[in-house]
């Protein structure tokens, strides 16, 4: 297993202006973890918001995606200090939290992210710090990623100010949850132009203030966001990624050509 001193972690990637395209795991299951970490993702986010993911799977499915070279981030339940301090305790390199609306959200999310004086986060890295050269609290200020998601209209009114807060590395857009607020199914609608102006709005403010622009997509859809300025890009799912290869190997084995699928949302 990799020090997390040896590795290009994300924050890392993004400093160094790297464009990062990674997968989804919503599978509680060290081997497909592995898997995904062996893969060539520049990172690989563990999902314990939706899915099937508690906290008990994810220092095992931490350790199995060090054996690769994604970086580990995990996508916690909702913005609440206990789950955040133990995720981050347990070796991921960023979290991203959802339902980011208001400044103070913001705030509270950066604080739950950094030891003090710049934030509350409690000391106890008990599985992090050995496997990192010299001062934890040093490695972490400057390796962990701190990644709201802007998922409403309530955030997208509030964002300016939310990107002004100290300490966001990268914001995040749930195509989903966007898709509901603006009065639209859920799910990516590029068709409608009010979707695409909220997509546009998000990557010009995080533009603006310097801070990376994450997305779900898929791999058809990646060029696409790649050219309207989004720099971490989601491609693929553990669970599309299965049901789409299965269906598809059925389907050439009955001689009815390749299965469509690839283009659903997680």
């Amino acid at each position: 297993m990799r020090d997390a001193q040896e590795m290009n972690t994300l924050k890392q990637q993004w400093n160094s202006g790297a464009t990062t395209l990674g997968s989804w795991l919503s599978i509680p299951s060290v081997v497909s973890a592995e898997i995904n970490g062996r893969a060539g993702f520049d990172y690989v986010c563990v999902d314990m918001q939706h899915g099937a993911i508690d906290y008990s799977d994810v220092p095992g499915m931490i350790q199995a995606l060090l054996l690769g070279s994604a970086s580990p981030i995990v996508r916690v339940p909702w913005n609440e200090a206990g789950i955040i301090g133990k995720v981050l305790d347990a070796g991921a390199h960023g979290v991203i939290i959802p339902m980011v609306n208001t400044v103070a959200e913001a705030e509270a999310a950066v604080a739950r992210c950094r030891y003090a004086p710049a934030g509350s986060r409690s000391f106890g890295p008990i599985l992090a710090s050995p496997r990192v050269d010299g001062a934890y609290v040093e490695w972490a200020n400057d390796n962990i990623a701190c990644i709201p998601m802007i998922e409403t209209v309530q955030a997208i009114e509030n964002l300016d100010d939310i990107l002004a807060v100290p300490g966001i590395d990268g914001i995040y857009v749930g195509p989903a949850d966007l898709s509901i607020s603006l009065g639209l199914p859920p799910g990516n609608n590029d068709q409608e132009p009010r979707f695409v102006e909220a997509l546009d709005t998000i990557v010009a403010a995080g533009k603006a203030a310097g801070v990376v622009v994450g997305i779900h997509s898929t791999g058809a859809l990646t060029p696409r966001r790649l050219a309207a300025g989004f720099s971490m890009v989601t491609v693929v799912s553990d669970g599309i990624a299965m049901s789409v290869g299965l269906a598809a190997e059925m389907a050439l084995a009955r001689g009815d050509g390749a299965a469509g699928g690839a283009d659903k949302m997680y």
